[in-house]
């Protein structure tokens, strides 16, 4: 499973200025346009709109004031030719209107080194400082001529312009209203007093100004582009597009109002012709910056992202100190993975604006990316120090926080986030997952349910929740998110595999693995799928390319151990593959190393442990305290053969406390464990790191995981080592790899001396077999004699030899199935009798077998039926065939308490020898354990032709069941006692865990002391 999360960092281009009024969304706006000009318009005319990262147009649509034909000015008095004054003065206005201001302005200082009060060249030396950008100089030179000239009306709207550049918009208001006092009729101030008044946010006397000086000059290109802007902000489309058109067929080269309209277009999402309005602007005005960013914004938005950053560049030619564009232009290159440019674009936007928030924000990412982190985390606390509740810096804190491992210390930032902003669903997502890693799955949830609040389409967020809706049983829901993040996202690969393995949990096997091979065919380099398609092709026996598919998978396993990856191949898969068991042991230390950090992120401070005293020493507990863990209290294979264990143990010298994972499931056997352990403690709504502290207060000093890599298991508990002696016992037929898991209770012939080398664990041999049951206390009505059921009850012809599996069909492999129908054909009077389990795999032996010549009424299948009369109908059968690349274990123990003889090949690794164990316990296993699988095919078949020595056979192991050691539950309770006592008086005497076999002799290996 795979779970998925979106990236938090939140990588974007900075926001414009405060804007002037609440705009409507670009939905909004794009359904007016179609309404005003049809969804597929073309060559429509709109206005300028301010995309994040782009520039605010409003004030580059209010020029200054001019000598020239754009400005109403007050005539100038002409005085006499001095020298070439006005020669000078002509030249400056001729390099003025060609924006070489530096030459412009050394023709105006040699006229005012002459004639320092000429105020028609101090207004135009004026107007070069700002084109300068030196707004002290212009405000000097307006003053000076106003000193001459008290009058100047002129003089009061450029100081008025350079006060408004330098942020004081009511000093700029006010020299604008001068200027209107001086002359009434000075339609440029009017004009610019609007953009004072829109800064301020005073939209209703910014239109009227607008208006104002349109009625004094109708041609006045300016206030119609100005005014189109103020209908934009209160939405009014029509009337902003008018004002556009207008000035436009006034001055059709007016490059303010083709960039406005291109920003209309680019809100309503028609980029196409956004495109063209801003390459007309640019082609216009050539040094437009304003109109170069957005079009850098527009190509961006195409995917066209070379032809963004040379448009990003022009901006920054035409504006040296454009921090907006150096900011695009880093994220531009942030996008493409180059780094190094990033940062140094990031840092030059800084550099020209010092409190430029996102770009510190987004600096942070970058240096973060390119392993920089201290270097990051000083940029986000940058960005905190000028906006203290900035929700994407607050969550890049956490983050990083989360990357050490630092769980609380990420949830905080996260909370912080959260509580600044309910539209970010980045923290939501990464608090879920924090939520998620700790069991608090109620959280989790709730956390998934507000990423979905904010985006009802995210397929990310609907995998990621329907991951923890199958995490705790909930697979329906699961599905349902699943189906609608791949009905969202359909080429989203991630989705279709988490749906495969909902469906398979849920017995759908033909959808997963349709839904496996759509993952692939969308992403053909996607381990998990591959991996998880095999196992789930191996599941209905469907053995198509099995080689190659395994060599595959393996090359696969190998590559993500050598990367130091957890593999994709679980351990509990890994146990039933024909795969080296070096291998295997390999996957199972990645997961263990996966569980301790999981753990690790609790930050839990180590446990102190009880003191290493013997228990019946003086000063010691005078019981053993030894804790089961468990997710399978309940309906569950464990359970039934567990189910007498705990309250078998013997409380004068042992106490016992069972954790249950799992909620109570109302069975008889999860009530059975409830009342009879001396202590029950339900855990499953506990966290991990609040399980632990439990087991560690309730002072346990031998905790045994019965779960290892099985559903629903939480080794992280373990991880966190809340007991001095940690033991892996029944539920995981393999080794857990973990270091924190001291011992392995097994015997000597599933986990041989020689084979140590397989296992992570130090190997403790119980006399017999390890594997417990329970049948002699719940299930000794299966002795009567008289067998309720009949071979017509299940479709068994009654005169023909059966053999019999009842093992899940992922354990069958070609090479046991080919054996099987061997001796189906030299045994022609014989059927094979399987379980639809699952049932999808019917279809597939079935057809294997017809085509290696076995007679289709050979074959029978039928469904799974209920523990009671699974046992007693496995009675029916003549002989059961066990597969040995994953023995029956719980199945093994049924039919050889139903009196069922078996056949079974032990190989190597553990789980390939329980069966054979078993029937070594029966006392008469010798002859139903073979060396090879030519043997195994000869045992079957001289016993099907041998009647007389099957009935012998089959009649010692009947009369065995209520004597051998395999049935005897409380003579295997005494010697894991005597294992326990052991481990404990190992400890005591400050020796390491070491390998030892468990012997019934009391003065060796007591079981009280």
């Amino acid at each position: 499973m795979f779970s998925l999360q979106s990236d938090a960092r939140l990588h974007q281009l900075p926001p414009p200025p405060p804007p002037q009024q609440q705009q409507p969304p670009p939905s909004v706006v794009a359904t007016q346009l179609q309404q005003l000009f049809g969804a597929n318009a073309s060559g429509g005319l709109g206005f300028h709109g301010a995309p994040i990262g782009s520039a605010d147009l409003d004030e580059a649509s209010f020029p200054l004031q001019l000598l020239d034909d754009s400005a109403d000015i007050k005539p100038l008095i002409a005085k006499p030719l001095e020298g070439d004054e006005d020669v000078h003065l002509v030249l400056a206005h001729q390099s003025y209107k060609a924006g070489d201001y530096n030459q412009a302005l050394e023709h105006c200082n040699a006229i005012y080194r002459k004639n320092p009060k000429r105020t028609d060249n101090l207004l135009l030396l004026g107007a070069i400082y700002y084109q300068l950008h030196d707004f002290d100089m212009c405000i000097a030179k307006n003053q000076e001529a106003l000193a001459i000239d008290p009058h100047f009306a002129e003089c009061y709207g450029n100081m008025a312009n350079a006060w408004k550049e330098k942020g004081n918009i009511d000093l700029a208001i006010r020299c604008y209203l001068i200027a209107i006092e001086l002359r009434p009729n000075f339609s440029d101030a009017w004009s610019n007093l609007a953009s004072a008044y829109t800064r301020k946010g005073r939209l209703n006397e910014a239109a009227q100004c607008c208006r104002q000086a349109l009625a004094l000059n109708p041609r006045l290109v300016d206030a119609h582009s100005n005014l189109g802007n103020l209908m934009k902000a209160q939405g009014l489309v029509q009337e902003a597009y008018n004002c556009y058109v207008e000035a436009l067929r006034i001055r059709p080269s007016f490059a303010i109002a083709w960039s406005n309209l291109a920003g209309l277009f680019m809100e309503a999402g028609d980029l196409n012709r956004a495109l063209t309005y801003y390459k007309e602007a640019v082609k216009l005005k050539p040094t437009f910056a304003d109109a170069y960013l957005n079009l850098g914004n527009v190509y961006k938005a195409l995917g066209m992202r070379q032809e963004a950053i040379i448009c990003y560049q022009h901006a920054i030619q035409a504006r040296t100190d454009y921090a907006t564009a150096y900011g695009n232009l880093a994220s531009t290159y942030y996008e493409q993975g180059q780094l190094d440019l990033a940062i140094l674009h990031y840092r030059q936007a800084i550099n020209y604006d010092s409190a430029y928030v996102e770009a510190y924000n987004n600096l942070g990412n970058a240096l973060k990316d390119a392993g920089r982190v201290d270097e990051a985390i000083s940029c986000y606390q940058s960005c905190l120090a000028l906006q203290r509740n900035h929700p994407q810096a607050l969550t890049n804190l956490g983050n990083i926080h989360m990357e050490w491992n630092m769980m609380s210390v990420a949830a905080s930032y996260y909370k912080a986030a959260i509580s600044v902003t309910s539209g970010l669903s980045a923290p939501f997502n990464n608090l879920a997952a924090i939520y998620k890693q700790q069991g608090n799955y109620v959280e989790a949830i709730a956390c998934y349910n507000e990423v979905l609040r904010i985006d009802p389409l995210a397929a990310d967020g609907l995998v990621n929740r329907g991951n923890t809706f199958k995490e705790i049983g909930r697979v329906s829901e699961a599905i349902q998110d699943y189906i609608r993040a791949v009905t969202i996202r359909p080429t989203m690969a991630e989705a279709h595999a988490n749906l495969a393995s909902a469906y398979k949990d849920t017995a759908h096997v033909e959808a997963a693995i349709k839904s496996y091979k759509q993952a692939l065919l969308l992403r053909p380099d996607f381990p998990e799928a591959t991996c998880n398609l095999l196992h789930t092709l191996q599941c209905v026996c469907d053995w198509d390319d099995r080689a190659s598919r395994f060599a595959e998978v393996e090359g696969i396993i190998r590559k993500q151990i050598k990367m130091s990856v957890l593999p994709s191949v679980q351990p509990f898969h890994a146990i039933a593959y024909p795969i080296d068991p070096i291998l295997a042991l390999e996957i199972s230390r990645k997961y263990a190393t996966h569980c301790s950090l999981i753990a690790s992120r609790y930050g839990l401070p180590a446990f102190r442990h009880p003191l290493p005293i013997p228990v019946k020493a003086e000063g010691g507990s005078g019981r053993l305290r030894v804790g089961y863990v468990s997710s399978d209290f309940g309906n569950h294979p464990l359970s039934h053969l567990m189910g007498s264990v705990f309250g078998m143990h013997n409380r004068e010298n042992v106490e016992v406390f069972c954790y249950a994972l799992s909620q109570n499931d109302g069975s008889k056997w999860r009530q059975r464990i409830q009342s009879e352990a001396e202590h029950f403690v339900d855990v499953s709504s506990m966290s991990s790191d609040v399980v632990a502290r439990i087991i560690n207060e309730d002072k346990i000093q031998i905790l045994i995981n019965l779960n290892g890599y099985t559903k629903g298991a939480r080794n992280e508990i373990f991880a966190m080592q809340p007991a001095p002696i940690q033991v892996s016992y029944m539920g995981f037929p393999g080794t857990t790899g973990a270091t924190y898991i001291d011992y392995l209770v097994t015997d000597e012939f599933v986990s041989p001396t020689r084979f140590s080398h397989i296992y992570s664990e130090k190997l403790v041999h119980l006399p017999h077999c390890y594997f417990v049951n329970d049948y002699k206390q719940q299930n000794r009505d299966v002795l009567d004699p008289v067998c309720q059921h009949k071979r017509a009850d299940y479709g068994l012809p009654e005169d023909k030899f059966i053999f019999a599996c009842f093992n899940q069909l992922y354990k069958m492999d070609p090479d046991i199935f080919n054996t099987w129908c061997n001796i189906l054909k030299r045994v022609p009077n014989s059927a094979l009798w399987l379980l639809r389990f699952p049932a999808a795999g019917e279809m597939r032996l079935r057809a294997y077998a017809a085509a290696r010549g076995v007679r289709p009424d050979q074959i029978i299948f039928t469904d799974v039926a209920m523990k009671d009369e699974h046992i007693r109908r496995s009675a029916l059968a003549d002989l059961f065939l066990d597969t040995p690349l994953c023995n029956g274990h719980t199945t093994g123990t049924d039919i050889l308490w139903a009196g069922l003889p078996m056949i079974t090949l032990p190989l190597e690794k553990m789980a390939t020898r329980v069966a054979g164990s078993l029937c070594l316990a029966t006392g008469v296993g010798e002859e139903m354990v073979v060396s090879s699988l030519k043997e195994y095919e000869e045992k079957a078949v001289a016993l099907a032709e041998n009647p007389a020595k099957l009935q012998a056979l089959t009649n010692k192991l009947k009369a065995a069941r209520m004597t051998c050691p395999l049935f005897d539950t409380a003579r295997w309770v005494h010697n894991l006692e005597r294992a326990y006592f052991k481990m404990w008086n190992l400890y005591c005497s400050g020796r390491h865990p070491q390998p030892f076999k468990v012997t019934e002799h009391d003065a060796e290996f007591p079981y009280d002391r």
